[in-house]
């Protein structure tokens, strides 16, 4: 034991540098700890209440579309699914199986036309995920991205790589990487840098957008500036009641007009969009309107418990076009695991890295 406290005393002695670096570094540690701030979540989430919540971006579409699941097992997650669809945008078939537990989360789909797409997550620690996304199509447009995750205290971290390659003697493919620092316990500031080669011919590019998160508690605003770009994206959430939220989103962007600055000034363009989400006992109600003149809403219902029917409208004023959508969910699971899903209910939900 003296042995090793004298060697601890002469690595002291000959390292005080270091010393002094671990000491300011324990501090710093220890004065975040006091604050008591939480993660702020990732910068791809900055706006998750408007536009994953309220807004219709993630939910709309067009024609007629069948959803039938089947739920094997609830923990692990396992179910399988076919989707039957006559529409724009949207295959006429398509399977796919999902499988999730507190470490893994694995998904996989097949369509018609024989493009296979698949994602795989996978959570190293409490604080590490890692997620990959792989789509593979006849047509010859195949895609890979791989992202590292990393959720601090109150940080998080991330570094996203699409199609990267390493194998043509350079570096080619999309590289982004963000981080969000909870500054107070309601502000967030971070950045997100973007690095973009997609051949070796051609010079690399790169990008900087800055973003803030502000949280009280019952509205969120946000703000984001890209400044390659111009674009200025802003956002307002706020729940208005138990059952009722509303979300006004702002994009502006300014670029120069052909004449450059000095001779023709900037040319400005910006979208506004205004939307509200009410949420009844058995229905969900969604509703927004743009700066554009589209008008768009979706009604879901669940008429039995195993069934859930989807209304969607679009209508573009300027266009004068009208687009309808309709949809049945039907998800079916064996008896007993409709009595371990009751029992299931009052526990916590596994934490599947989705």
């Amino acid at each position: 034991m003296a042995t090793t406290l004298d060697s601890v005393r002469s690595l002291a002695l000959a390292n005080p540098l270091a010393i002094t670096i671990g000491d300011a570094i324990n501090s710093f540690s220890e004065r975040r700890a006091k604050l008591g701030l939480s993660n702020p979540g990732s910068i791809e989430n900055l706006s998750k209440e408007v536009n994953r919540d309220v807004f219709l971006n993630n939910f709309m579409f067009t024609g007629i579309r069948a959803d039938l699941t089947k739920v094997f097992s609830v923990s692990p997650l396992f179910q399988v699914s076919h989707q039957f669809a006559m529409g724009d945008r949207m295959n006429p078939y398509a399977f796919s199986t999902m499988y999730g537990t507190g470490k893994v989360f694995s998904q996989g789909n097949l369509d018609n036309e024989g493009t296979l797409s698949g994602r795989f997550n996978y959570r190293w620690s409490d604080r590490f995920v890692f997620k990959s996304q792989v789509s593979i199509s006849p047509s010859g447009q195949d895609m890979a991205q791989l992202e590292h995750e990393y959720n601090g205290d109150d940080f998080n971290a991330s570094l996203k790589m699409l199609n990267p390659s390493f194998l043509e003697g350079g570096l080619t493919g999309i590289y982004i990487g963000s981080y969000l620092q909870s500054v107070t316990r309601r502000l967030s500031l971070g950045l997100e840098t973007l690095y973009q080669r997609t051949a070796l011919t051609q010079g690399p590019e790169c990008a900087v957008s800055y973003a803030a998160r502000y949280k009280a508690d019952e509205w969120v605003a946000t703000a984001q500036l890209q400044a390659a770009m111009g674009t200025l994206s802003t956002s307002f959430w706020r729940r208005i009641s138990d059952k009722v939220q509303a979300g006004v989103d702002l994009t502006l962007g300014l670029v120069p007009s052909p004449g450059g600055i000095m001779g023709g000034g900037l040319q400005k363009d910006g979208t506004a969009t205004i939307g509200a989400k009410y949420d009844f006992r058995m229905s969900t109600f969604r509703a927004q309107v743009d700066s554009n003149g589209k008008l768009s809403c979706l009604l879901e219902k669940r008429v039995a418990p195993p069934v859930m029917m989807t209304f969607a409208a679009d209508i573009d004023h300027f266009s004068q076009q009208a687009k309808l959508g309709l949809a049945v969910s039907i998800e079916s699971s064996p008896e007993e695991l409709q009595d371990q899903q009751e029992a299931m209910a009052s526990q916590a939900p596994p934490n599947i890295p989705f």
